[in-house]
């Protein structure tokens, strides 16, 4: 298969994908390495196609109905994964995480986080990778972007994480 070929059935996958693909999953699908897969992303990308990197792999963005809202919040990073559980408990997805960094400015994190298991697979993958959460360069300050069903779901959300004392006012 060449490269262009590759590049078509990767980003054929990724339209006909439901969830995050990983570039180890596509390699072994397509015989090649993961670099191989990195680099034919980077290509897909540059071309004009909004691939989204989550920590589970890559998608195409399809945001169901419902309202976005950003919340503004600051907690230890020990308390994370407690932050994250109080939104998609709600029925909302975490969409991403903002920090504003004193030289790069607005940095952005994709999640796209809808239930428990992704937050447990998230805050597992930190884990094994010793990586900070970016609200670590902002002294746990940052925002997240979060699509709710709709304006209830808002509220909850709002509630549980003023409850919890991690809303920053």
């Amino acid at each position: 298969m060449d490269a262009q070929t590759r590049r078509q059935a990767i980003a054929k996958r990724l339209r006909e994908s439901t969830g995050p693909l990983s570039a180890a999953a596509l390699a072994r699908e397509l015989s090649v390495s993961r670099q191989i897969i990195v680099g034919d992303v980077a290509l897909l990308r540059a071309g004009g196609l909004d691939i989204t990197a989550t920590p589970r792999g890559y998608l195409l963005p399809r945001l169901p109905a419902g309202i976005t809202c950003t919340f503004a919040c600051r907690h230890r990073a020990d308390q994370m994964e407690e932050e994250l559980n109080a939104m998609v408990d709600q029925g909302c997805t975490v969409l991403d995480v903002i920090v504003e960094h004193p030289i790069y400015g607005q940095l952005t994190g994709p999640l796209r986080l809808s239930s428990r298991y992704d937050v447990t697979q998230f805050v597992d993958r930190c884990q094994e990778e010793a990586a900070a959460p970016l609200s670590q360069l902002t002294e746990g300050v940052h925002l997240h972007t979060v699509l709710c069903p709709d304006e209830g779901a808002a509220y909850r959300v709002r509630e549980a994480l003023e409850q919890l004392g991690f809303l920053y006012q």
